[in-house]
């Protein structure tokens, strides 16, 4: 084990090479997890043993320094880094040390420092932070970021005055910036902070000013005897004079009330325009600020505190295929497993060749991976500095990895790989009843995505229970009994596997559910029951189940209430059906050549005969006036937000049932939007437009009467 002194010169040497990857050279070596892990160790250690301490220590500096593309700027007052909390008890732990009880909270955006400097009003230099004394000089490039003001209006503008704040890019903005890159060929950034750092400094502000940068102010610097006594005075002081400042800040009281801040954003974090990665904490007061002083790095009347990761790095170990309900061939990484947004990832997309290509990941390399809320483990990118040449480049199979058929294009141009063994390819099969069973399908609610692995595979020595979804409906008890499958990966439903490299087996009716508190029978009666139940959904319901290309749920409903039943779809003839609303020729051709082909014949009519509902009762046929009534009859509708009463299928159920369309964008012909919390640009389009913006409640009520 080394000593105190030799650990903490490693970590000395480690923290600064990373910052010198981070702040210079746009590059990510290790998370910001495990970057501000090394430097909890450092200060523990160093608080330990002070006499260890050194000059160029990570802890006694902010953390960069100028590079020499650009020309110095100094600063006329120093920059700061932040202290980190990490958890409630971290910041409690702050809280008593600086002893007050009013704070302002906001939001810690996930960009690149930036101090302006105004002379008389007019912007003459803004710098990047650097080694908080010297910056870098990126004033031209400032200059053509539309929402920073060249000259500041209003009264009262100091002589000289510095503004702090924050370069990011919204992550719309980001994730158009990234598919343009990929469409290009070019490797995509890896995060918004890194493609705002880059796209900063250029060394031509052409290439700056064609990508749309934004930025929030947090603060000033130097002010000779500013006029205010509370830093959230200064806000709305700086937004008078035309400087973008954020809304969302708050001024609280004591410690409880910041908790509930943090958390609130915590929860909707991805419901904002931009990334952050936790909140900042700062005392009001600048009378108090002043009595806490700083120290050798950062305020100590100021604290980040810092959410759970979302982007780590790790090892790519290899790259894999995997096929989807339509025969879709995606790659997929395996990765050294990492835990990251509160669970351990071994798996993430790379949605196709191309996109691998164009990220330009090599197997071996270390890759930066991303999980943002509930979406599905990103490989954003590598980190080319590690590379040792051992990495090698993916090849994309000619044949399906689970029934050996051909992988090509379904038609000219496209990008995409499929499997042509529609009927009888194992994955397919699985994927296409794990769909069947999902909640926007026929909600089956047992029939989850494990469930259709253990009913798709073989048991030994007979047959897998469903060889077909045409067998899903005729299931017995007797098939199911015998069945086990695979251990999958909870994020992505990829089977896990064995020290031997083969797949994980557990039983699935055949043993106790513990879980559930379930035997064997119970489950698999409550499998058989919703089965049951499902053959009485709604007729668009059954027409999405059956994965016809281009068939989602908006479609369907237009079919269904046109035509009335299946048989009378596919009846139709291509201008018949393209004269349906939501349709169109490239649907309408779909529909036409899905029923060409004899399994799928065979699927419907075995459907039929054990019992599935396949027409509307009393459905008048096309032409006829079908409209069911309702109290919003003829209306179009929208619903934006986060929903606290409904999924989203439910009340667009609710509003199709009753008579209206439940339209995707709003326009002057929109009756009324829907709006939960967190509504975005469809509310704001609706307010200018002057359309009518009820709550759930109101539908609700609307529902009732």
């Amino acid at each position: 084990m080394p000593s105190p002194a030799e650990r903490i010169a490693y970590l000395v040497d480690e923290i600064n090479r990373h910052r010198r990857a981070y702040y210079q050279e746009n590059t990510l070596l290790i998370s910001d997890a495990e970057y501000d892990k090394l430097m909890k160790e450092l200060e523990l250690l160093e608080a330990k043993h002070p006499e260890l301490i050194t000059g160029d220590s990570p802890t006694q500096s902010v953390g960069g320094s100028a590079n020499e593309t650009f020309a110095p700027v100094e600063h006329l007052e120093r920059m700061w880094s932040l202290d980190n909390a990490f958890d409630d008890e971290e910041l409690t732990a702050w809280a008593n040390r600086v002893g007050t009880a009013r704070f302002l909270c906001e939001l810690k955006i996930d960009g690149l420092a930036i101090n302006l400097r105004y002379q008389n009003g007019v912007l003459v230099s803004a710098a990047t932070r650097g080694d908080g004394a010297v910056g870098e000089d990126v004033t031209n490039n400032v200059r053509t970021i539309k929402q920073i003001p060249q000259k500041l209006k209003g009264k009262d503008i100091p002589a000289v005055v510095e503004i702090r704040g924050e370069i990011f890019f919204a992550v719309a903005d980001f994730d158009q910036l990234n598919a343009g890159l990929v469409a290009s060929g070019k490797a995509p950034f890896a995060n918004p902070r890194n493609s705002a750092s880059g796209s900063l400094r250029q060394k031509d502000p052409a290439v700056t000013a064609s990508r749309p940068l934004q930025m929030l102010v947090h603060g000033i610097g130097a002010w000779p005897d500013a006029p205010f006594n509370y830093q959230s005075e200064l806000y709305e002081l700086l937004k008078g004079w035309g400087l973008p400042t954020s809304s969302r800040y708050k001024v609280l009281e004591g410690i409880h009330e910041v908790a509930g801040y943090i958390a609130n954003f915590k929860e909707h974090r991805h419901d904002l325009e931009h990334e952050i990665d936790g909140v900042v904490i700062k005392v009001d007061s600048l009378a108090e600020q002043r009595t806490l002083g700083f120290t050798a790095r950062a305020p100590r009347w100021a604290i980040a505190y810092k959410y759970p990761p979302e982007q780590v790095n790790t090892k790519l170990l290899d790259i894999r295929v995997s096929i989807g309900r339509t025969g879709r061939a995606t790659p997929y990484a395996v990765v050294e497993p990492v835990k990251v947004a509160g669970s351990t990832i071994e798996f993430a997309t790379l949605h196709n060749q191309d996109v691998v290509k164009a990220k330009g990941v090599l197997i071996g390399d270390t890759v930066v991976i991303r999980k943002a809320g509930d979406v599905i483990p990103e490989i954003l990118g590598p980190v080319v500095d590690l590379r040792d040449g051992s990495e090698k480049a993916f090849v994309m199979p000619k044949n399906c990895p689970d029934c050996g058929a051909k992988l090509a294009p379904a038609a000219e141009g496209d990008v995409d790989l499929r499997c042509s063994n529609n009927e009888n390819c194992p994955a397919q099969l699985r994927e296409r009843v794990a769909y069947i069973g999902s909640r926007s399908v026929l909600d089956i609610e047992a029939l989850g995505y494990v469930a259709a692995v253990a009913l798709t595979q073989p048991v030994e020595p007979k047959q897998a229970p469903l060889r077909s979804e045409a067998d899903l409906f005729t299931l017995t008890m007797d098939q199911l009994l015998p069945i086990k499958t695979y251990v999958l990966d909870p994020d992505t439903g990829i089977p896990k596997l064995d020290d031997d490299g083969k797949p994980k087996i557990v039983a699935f009716f055949s043993k106790q559910d513990k879980q559930n508190g379930l035997v064997p029978a119970e489950v698999a009666i409550k499998l058989l029951k919703n089965i049951e139940e499902a053959k009485t959904r709604p007729l668009w319901r059954i027409l999405v189940a059956l994965s016809i290309r281009h068939v989602g749920p908006v479609a369907a409903r237009s079919l269904a209430n046109h035509f009335g039943s299946i048989d009378r779809i596919f009846a139709a003839s291509e201008d018949e059906l393209s004269e349906v609303d939501g349709v169109g020729p490239i649907l309408a051709k779909s529909l036409k050549d899905w029923i060409q082909i004899d399994w799928h014949k065979n699927l419907i009519e075995s459907w039929r005969k054990a019992g599935v509902l396949l027409e509307i009762p009393d459905h008048q046929g096309p032409g006829s006036n079908n409209s069911t009534g309702g109290i919003f009859a003829g209306l179009s509708i929208v619903v934006t937000g986060t929903l606290q009463n409904y999924t989203r299928e439910q009340i667009e159920e609710l509003i199709i049932t009753n008579g209206a369309k439940a339209a995707s964008s709003v326009s002057k012909n929109t009756a009324f939007v829907i709006a939960g919390t967190n509504a975005g640009s469809k509310l704001a389009k609706a307010e200018s437009l002057g359309v009518p913006v009820i709550s759930e409640d109101d539908f609700a009520k609307k529902l009732a009467n």
